[in-house]
């Protein structure tokens, strides 16, 4: 049977095709919906808009193209996805569960004689030390192991009062003398000027050693001048010993960094106040030497996004040191040779684990782009504090007009806390690092600034759980635990083995250092005389040529050859990370002339 065309044969099935309709546009929203969801940013998670990165821009162009140091305005960029809260703080944060295995041994054996039975009566040896504070202390204690070596009393070092720091400090204004010399009484002869010997002053013959001198070296080259003119004065003394001694020299080295070496009164003093106010503040604090001073930014050779003023301003600076040769910025990020910015070190930090609410004391010069560059740190860490924010005018002014007391003060709090944080791999950072570990493996970061460079880059393209993961992975052997650092690697002021010893009997509660500052006596029962070898009669300043650089040289290639061994079997003992091997190169100290801005 036909059923008869309806008049507008176009028109067949309405209601079913009214049904369709709707059902269409439905699953369109959804794919809509669904498509919108995959390209929007989630929800911010952090109340401050200065923390965005970019997800396809590089995380330093936190600057404005157009300004050195200023920073990108807020309100332009993306909003970071950083947790309001952080992980759950957990022991690991504010030290190492391993640290009461470990403890500060710096005693000498009983074949390290008496200073009396040693020093010679007519041998005294001076020291001009160089560059900052810090770098002057390397300096100190190893003249300290100098004058051992040679048997000669030990006039107080006298410190760099030209170098770029300009500082007119002399060593009792920033050291205490008599603490100095008490305590190392048994183990050099030290005084506080040179004598007058028969009613005369005699005049020091001046001499210089070769960097990494060994103490053969020393016998070789310093004692026959000394033997002849009784006073030698050895200039521009830094790093001027080997890194490598026997054990008990290197224990020498800690007992005069650890123990003999404290800060005047006043600045211990100062030092002290700051700290506790820290510690009213909170329970516990981080301590971060950022160092983004401008004279280090220009050193690194690296780009932060100013633009062109940034490249006029630190390109001038560069030029103060005629030996800097023109950099590579992408290539010294990749290797990790770039200071990371206040942002990247608050980024750090938060994936470690440590909450928005932690305190922070910022050990630093004046920061290149000033509080536009440290808005985004601020907006992650709101509690930031300096010397200058937790003190008075007046309290600072006996220190303000000196660099070195200012740097003291900083040094202090930075070893009084509960976690240090450094920015780069100076000598403040490296003797830090060492005192740390020696006083019980206190907490101290190091950002692995290779691997984090690849993370911060790719941050936007991954949750902020997956990013904490590998922040947690990438700093593993840069946190400061025990043996993070293989025996002899690194310089031993950032790493003493020789002097931390570890109780390997769990039920034996651990001995602090049985040489407190207290004692002072070393004992001499049973110690075996060490008789001076017999040396060649050199004694022009001519010395310090060709043949003595040989010798420096064969040291080094010894030192070099000896961690390429190491390094041949490193994938072997993956439980033990190696630090060195990601090298920090900011510092090159075999450059003189660029030591002196790096000494802090």
């Amino acid at each position: 049977m036909v059923l008869p065309r309806r008049r507008g044969g176009h028109n067949h099935h309405p209601c079913p095709r009214r049904a369709v309709l709707p059902a269409a546009a439905l699953l369109l929203l959804f794919l809509l919906a669904a498509v919108t969801l995959l390209y929007v940013s989630p929800p911010p998670l952090s109340d401050h808009p200065a923390l965005a990165y970019s997800r396809r821009r590089s995380p330093h162009a936190l600057l404005n193209s157009s300004g050195g140091g200023s920073l990108v305005e807020p309100g332009r960029r993306e909003i970071s996805r950083v947790p309001k809260g952080g992980w759950s703080a957990t022991d690991g944060l504010w030290g190492s569960k391993l640290a009461s295995k470990f403890y500060g041994c710096s005693n000498s054996s009983s074949k390290f004689l008496d200073s009396g039975v040693m020093t010679h009566p007519d041998r005294y040896l001076m020291i001009v030390t160089s560059g900052g504070l810090n770098q002057q202390r390397t300096g100190i204690i190893d003249a300290v192991v100098a004058a051992r070596i040679l048997n000669a009393t030990l006039v107080v070092p006298k410190l760099d009062q030209t170098s770029f720091w300009k500082d007119a400090s002399d060593f009792a204004e920033i050291f205490n003398a008599d603490w100095f010399i008490s305590f190392l009484s048994k183990d050099v002869r030290i005084v506080k000027e040179l004598p007058k010997i028969g009613g005369k002053l005699w005049a020091p013959h001046r001499m210089r050693v070769p960097r990494k001198c060994t103490q053969r070296c020393y016998l070789n080259r310093v004692l026959p001048a000394l033997v002849k003119k009784h006073v030698v004065r050895l200039t521009k003394f830094d790093y001027r010993l080997a890194n490598r001694l026997d054990s008990d020299l290197q224990k020498l080295r800690c007992r005069v960094n650890y123990h003999a070496l404290r800060f005047t009164d006043p600045i211990q003093e100062m030092g002290e106040k700051i700290i506790q106010r820290m510690r009213e503040r909170s329970t516990y604090f981080i301590a971060l030497h950022l160092r983004f001073e401008p004279d280090m930014l220009a050193f690194s050779g690296c780009y932060y996004g100013g633009g062109e003023k940034e490249k006029r301003e630190l390109g001038v600076i560069r030029k103060r040191w005629k030996t800097l040769h023109a950099s590579n910025p992408e290539k010294e990020r990749r290797h990790g040779r770039c200071p990371l910015t206040p942002e990247e070190v608050g980024l750090m930090l938060r994936a470690l684990g440590y909450r928005k609410n932690v305190h922070i004391y910022v050990a630093s010069g004046d920061i290149y782009g000033g509080a536009k560059t440290l808005a985004p740190l601020k907006a992650l860490f709101p509690n930031l504090h300096t010397k200058e924010t937790v003190t008075s005018k007046d309290e600072l002014a006996p220190f303000s007009k000196y660099s070195s007391r200012m740097a003291a003060l900083d040094f202090i709090v930075c070893d009084g806390s509960d976690a240090f944080v450094t920015n780069n791999n100076g000598n403040m950072a490296k003797i830090l690092a060492g005192r740390r570990r020696y006083l019980g493996h206190k907490r101290t970061i190091r950002p692995n600034a290779r691997k984090l460079y690849s993370l911060f880059l790719s941050r936007g393209n991954m949750s902020w759980d997956a990013f904490s993961s590998k922040v947690h992975m990438a700093q593993k052997g840069f946190m400061g635990e025990p043996k993070e650092l293989r025996p002899g690697r690194g310089e031993f002021h950032e790493n003493p083995t020789t002097c931390i010893c570890e109780n390997t009997d769990p039920k034996t509660p651990t001995k602090p250092n049985p040489r407190s500052e207290q004692g002072l006596i070393n004992g001499t029962e049973g110690r075996k005389a060490i008789t001076e070898p017999t040396v060649a009669n050199h004694t022009n300043e001519e010395l310090v040529g060709s043949s003595a650089e040989e010798d420096d040289a064969s040291v080094e290639k010894e030192d070099d050859t000896s961690a390429e061994k190491e390094d041949d079997t490193s994938e072997e003992k993956e439980e033990i990370a190696d630090p060195e091997a990601e090298d920090d190169a900011l510092v090159r100290p075999d450059d003189p002339e660029l030591e002196e801005v790096l000494s802090d």
